[in-house]
């Protein structure tokens, strides 16, 4: 039988097809290290992620965030003279895995904003942006923040939440059953540009609430986010082992000191030339 005799690339090809190899491999390396979107679609497994072990509410403090607002714009929840927020707000609901990591990205589906057209008031209100600027979304674009949360978070939790509108109805639901803000205030910790109050303190107000660890972050000795974890049937449960456990609670690497503020929550003003937002105006911008 004769032998397929293939001939061997010239020295041109074979040079111009290494060129190519390596040019790929070093944007994929870069990706992976900077944390784009290839970068991620590849770290979190692309379309097709395991199934996720846990639910994260996290939630964050807007006087920490707000202290660092420089301008103002219409979409930035610390700019509001009416309905600003006075306790935690929604940052987003994260499925996680129990070693640290998250799926991210899961589906092709993109943010519609008619799906949540009934919930923007209750949006507004508890899942407010607290900054001006856009946010990436998964398809190599920029959105608005309620699209990011959806895309990059939402689209992974469908197993257990369902769709778009029905995550963001599920976020609010637990946010309102487990209000963190509630459950301090009763403890004696309220917002205050003065008082540092022990962070041991604050975590068993949650715990004793709650029968679970939460897991805190601070910027600059003051709480800036708090995550509360949950069974993917919402009961709750300690934030993965994968942080950092020290003296019976769990602390993130951006860790807080053994005394921490709750600053105040102070609306700021918006510039003459721009105005506050409303529902339908918003609506019609996504």
């Amino acid at each position: 039988m004769a032998s397929l005799s293939i001939p061997p690339l010239n020295s041109s090809i074979r040079s111009v097809l290494f060129t190519v190899i390596l040019w790929i491999g070093l944007f994929c390396i870069a990706e992976i290290n900077a944390g784009g979107d290839v970068g991620e679609f590849l770290r979190k497994g692309g379309n097709n992620p395991r199934e996720f072990d846990y639910f994260v509410l996290a939630l964050q403090w807007p006087g920490t965030y707000c202290r660092r607002t420089r301008h103002c714009c219409s979409s930035n929840g610390c700019c509001r003279s009416t309905n600003a927020p006075t306790g935690f707000t929604i940052h987003g609901l994260w499925p996680n895995y129990n070693d640290g990591t998250w799926p991210s990205c899961c589906t092709g589906k993109t943010f519609d904003a008619k799906e949540v057209s009934t919930l923007l008031s209750g949006l507004n209100m508890y899942w407010p942006s607290l900054s001006c600027g856009s946010t990436s979304n998964c398809h190599g674009g920029k959105g608005i923040f309620w699209e990011h949360e959806w895309e990059k978070h939402g689209t992974c939790a469908s197993s257990v939440t369902g769709e778009e509108y029905n995550y963001f109805v599920t976020a609010l639901n637990v946010y309102f059953k487990y209000n963190v803000t509630d459950v301090l205030r009763e403890a004696g910790y309220v917002a205050s540009d003065s008082e540092k109050y022990p962070l041991g303190g604050i975590v068993s107000a949650i715990q004793n609430a709650y029968h679970s660890t939460p897991e805190l972050q601070c910027s600059g000795g003051a709480l800036q986010e708090l995550h509360l974890c949950f069974y993917k049937d919402f009961t709750p449960r300690d934030c993965a082992a994968g942080s950092n456990t020290t003296n019976g609670f769990v602390n993130s690497k951006k860790s807080c000191p053994k005394y921490i503020s709750l600053p105040e929550i102070a609306s700021l003003k918006l510039g003459k030339a721009e105005t506050e937002v409303s529902q339908s105006t918003l609506l019609s911008s996504i």
